[in-house]
């Protein structure tokens, strides 16, 4: 069975991109594009792993990240803020920087889900 991504885009037009990118790459993804709403999923579906942008209609995903981090849950923040920028705790994960490729993104995916 393939893995279930949860993908936190709020940018429409990045979000309809990424999904066709995933789905078509045979991931099940289910999305969302504020942070009440990634947050109930997260804590009502099951999922293998997670795409976040960080600013999220002018909130930050960091809440989400941690109830993830908390549940083991794998992840990786796609945006165009700088590692530098993250909180000390998220300074460690990976970054797919925006604007990304469809193969930087690919691999990047491919690696959270393999532990990397």
């Amino acid at each position: 069975m393939s893995a279930r991504l949860l993908m936190v885009e709020d940018e429409m037009f990045v979000a309809m991109l990424l999904k066709d990118l995933l789905t078509e790459a045979g991931y099940r993804v289910v999305s969302a594009a504020r942070l009440e709403d990634a947050m109930h999923l997260a804590r009502n579906e099951s999922i293998d792993g997670a795409i976040l942008d960080i600013n999220l209609h002018g909130e930050t995903v960091y809440p989400l990240a941690e109830h993830l981090e908390e549940n083991g849950v794998p992840f990786l923040f796609a945006s165009a803020y700088s590692r530098n920028s993250l909180p000390e705790a998220f300074r460690e994960r990976t970054i797919v920087q925006k604007p990304y490729t469809a193969h930087s993104m690919m691999a990047a995916v491919k690696s959270m889900l393999n532990g990397g």
